[in-house]
Order: structure tokens, then C-alpha cells, then sequence
């Protein structure tokens, strides 16, 4: 496969779209555990709020997500804080996937909470730990690894959706393979090696998301 000299530029390109996914896939596991406990507490408010966050970024298109963000963030800073603050694509499309990313493992959660037995909540409460200490020591560990699975299919939907962060100038992959066609006029190389660079991603942190699995189970009754 001739590249004719953009093999460094999707390289570069395929490092950003890591990058992207990486930052997005870490901020939205924490908005969607946070959103997860919304959606679970004892308060009426909290888990209409939860749901509604969640149900909103989830009906919205994900190209939708990114432009608003990306056009609407800096009004609404501007608004707030009375200086123009400028938010780059790079930032935009964290935050945006980020949401998105949010709105679906925040049901993984719920779900993987549901999943913890509640005899081993009774049992902690009757040896007077706390809701906190029963988070952080009984649920949190076992919702980590009640999700693990749905949370490795989550990833790689999130590594596709890097491509549409393209539409706002940054230069992850898809763009680089783009920029390289309208030079060369030879869309099918530079498509298809951003293809197979995809794949190579995909294939890779498939194999270290069914290693943290094994991992996880590690100790548990086979």
C-alpha cells in the first residue's frame, strides 16, 4: 500500500483518535456513575434530574451533540462569565462524547447496582457501615466489574464516533485520511488504511478490555 508520504500523518491521526476516546471514554464513565446515582437515590428530584440528563443526551443525534457543543459552549461561558472563552475541537469533542458516553453507561451502572445481591447491603449496614463505606468497599468494586462487558462494547461505539469530530476541524484520523485524499485524488488507499488502522484499535483494546475482565473475575468461584 503506497501512502506517498501521509503514513506519518495518520499515524498522528490515529494517536489523536486515541487520544479523543481515551479522555472522553474516562470523563464519561465518571459523569455516568455520578448520573447512576442520581438515578437511584431515595430523593424524587435527584432521579427525575438523572433521568432526564440521561434520556436527553441519548434521543440527540451524536453529530448534534458535538455541534451544539462546539458552537453553543462558548456562548453559553460567554454568558456566564461576561469574557469570550474559546473552547477548541479537541476540548469540544471530549466534552461532547463525553455526554453522550455518559448517557449509556449511566444505564450500565444501574443496571450492574441492581445486579449486587441485597443480603451483602443488609449485612455491611448491620455491621454498621455507612452508605459511603458500603459504596466505596461493597458496591463500587462489584459494579465495576458487573460492567466491564457493556462497558467494552460502549468503547468501541465511542472509538467510532471519534470519525464524526472531523466535521469540526479536528485532525484525528478520519480527518488526516480526508485531508490525504483530496491531495492525492486516491480515496480508496487512504480509506482503506484508515480503515485498517480502526480495526488495529479495535482488535488491541478489545484484547485489554477481555484481559481486565479475566482479571476482574479473578478469586471468584469458577
Amino acid at each position: 500500500m503506497d501512502l506517498q508520504g501521509f503514513g506519518a500523518q495518520l499515524l498522528a491521526g490515529a494517536w489523536l483518535t486515541i487520544q479523543l476516546a481515551v479522555c472522553a471514554s474516562l470523563l464519561g464513565s465518571a459523569l455516568g456513575f455520578a448520573t447512576m446515582l442520581a438515578k437511584v437515590s431515595d430523593s424524587r428530584l435527584l432521579r427525575a434530574a438523572g433521568f432526564g440528563f440521561a434520556n436527553l443526551f441519548r434521543a440527540l443525534p451524536e453529530l448534534l451533540v458535538i455541534l451544539i457543543v462546539y458552537f453553543g459552549l462558548p456562548q453559553l461561558l460567554m454568558a456566564l462569565s461576561g469574557q469570550r472563552i474559546e473552547v477548541g475541537p479537541f476540548m469540544a469533542g471530549v466534552i461532547a462524547l463525553s455526554l453522550i458516553f455518559c448517557a449509556y453507561s449511566s444505564e450500565v451502572f444501574r443496571g450492574a447496582w441492581r445486579g449486587i445481591p441485597k443480603g451483602q447491603v443488609e449485612a455491611a449496614m448491620a455491621s454498621g457501615m455507612g452508605p459511603w463505606l458500603i459504596l466505596r468497599r461493597i458496591r463500587f468494586p462489584q459494579i465495576v466489574r458487573l460492567s466491564l462487558p457493556s462497558l467494552g462494547n460502549l468503547w468501541l461505539v465511542l472509538l467510532k464516533d471519534t470519525s464524526l469530530v472531523a466535521v469540526i476541524g479536528l485532525q484525528e484520523l478520519m480527518r488526516k485520511a480526508q485531508m490525504a485524499t483530496s491531495v492525492t485524488k486516491d480515496p480508496f488507499t487512504f480509506y482503506g488504511a484508515a480503515a485498517l488502522l480502526y480495526v488495529v484499535i479495535s482488535v488491541v483494546s478489545s484484547a485489554g478490555l477481555q484481559a481486565m475482565e479475566r482479571r476482574s473475575r479473578r478469586g471468584l468461584a469458577a
